[in-house]
């Protein structure tokens, strides 16, 4: 089969090139998808640049999310037949024509998703589900703070956070164009905030009549996390999902994290076990899957695709994605 592969194993953009791989054999209780269309993320480019390896036992092949049709099935896989239509998250090996899988990571396919919607899905929705829903027990009234709130895994968490009963949901992000994008998007954020040109956490104590907010999502580490303290409510829940600014602050007071029993846990996704990831499908698709409706559904969830390429354009996806140009999700169609 074709697949988007890294010369050398490692290196810049222009190391992206189409070859040719095995098709993956599947084992017990998996099935083959032949792709229709991945998503791209950020650790994408982490582990195109030697950074984050894929968990044992996944495919060295890049990419987590997908969308496609099942092409075969192991004996032991039961409620999947060849043909359906489904989406689904891996350790790897979503940049190419087929993808082996496990029966409880796939999501069947409604027909009103496109498979541009359906590939944009399955990261970025199980990561904001997981980081506000499970950790970050958001409820009714709650006031919540997204940061990089134009990204994929932003959008989604603004979403959830509107339909859980959040009272204040505020975005941060570098650009006036990405917050007026945003104050724009149905279900979107209530408030929109530029870290660059404002203090996140004293217009956020503003906006909240300085209550503070109850729940963090945070991508961005060390810049950040002096303020994250500041500005969360007692009893205060943080989400450490990326440290996109450095990993290490150099003085912390650890006194509001006593005093205020602020509760921070950092998570990923890739690495949990077979058997986490699957209870988080399960339970996303339960309580979330079936209100999104797709980037022109009528929501209350939609997917915001910024822009789909083709994958013989995989190195301009990955230049588009590392200029941080996006606001939503980058699709790349398998041709």
């Amino acid at each position: 089969m074709r697949a988007v592969l890294v010369k050398d194993g490692k290196g810049p953009s222009g190391s992206l090139h189409i070859g040719e791989v095995p098709i993956p054999v599947i084992g017990n209780r998996e099935v083959l998808v032949k792709i229709k269309a991945f998503g791209l993320n950020r650790m994408d480019i982490s582990q195109r640049e030697g950074k984050y390896p894929p968990p044992p036992g996944s495919s060295t092949i890049l990419g987590v999310e997908f969308s496609g049709t099942i092409e075969s099935i192991s004996p032991d896989v039961r409620n999947w037949q060849v043909g359906d239509e489904v989406l689904g998250l891996a350790g790897g090996g979503a940049y190419a024509e087929f993808i082996a899988v496990k029966q409880t990571h796939i999501i069947r396919k409604p027909n009103y998703l496109s498979w541009v919607d359906a590939a944009s899905i399955p990261e970025v929705f199980l990561t904001a589900f997981q980081a506000l829903v499970v950790i970050g027990q958001v409820g009714s009234n709650d006031n919540v703070l997204v940061h990089a709130a134009a990204s994929g895994v932003g959008i989604a968490a603004i979403q959830l956070a509107r339909i859980y009963g959040a009272h204040k949901v505020i975005g941060t992000t570098s650009t006036q164009t990405k917050i007026d994008w945003l104050l724009k998007l149905p279900n979107g954020p209530t408030d929109a905030i530029n870290y660059k040109t404002q203090d996140f956490a004293l217009v956020s104590k503003q906006i909240t009549g300085n209550k503070g907010v109850n729940v963090v999502i945070d991508f961005v580490g060390k810049t950040h996390f002096n303020k994250n303290i500041d500005v969360l409510a007692v009893d205060g829940r943080m989400t450490m999902l990326s440290l996109l600014s450095g990993t290490t602050v150099e003085e912390v007071n650890l006194m509001p994290i006593l005093y205020k029993r602020l509760h921070i846990e950092g998570s990923t996704l890739r690495s949990r076990s077979v058997e986490y990831q699957a209870n988080l499908i399960s339970r996303f698709r339960d309580e979330v899957f079936a209100k999104i409706t797709g980037e022109a559904g009528p929501g209350p969830i939609r997917t915001f695709i910024h822009k789909v390429y083709s994958w013989n354009d995989i190195r301009l996806a990955h230049e588009e994605m590392e200029a941080n140009n996006n606001s939503g999700k980058i699709v790349v169609e398998v041709d």
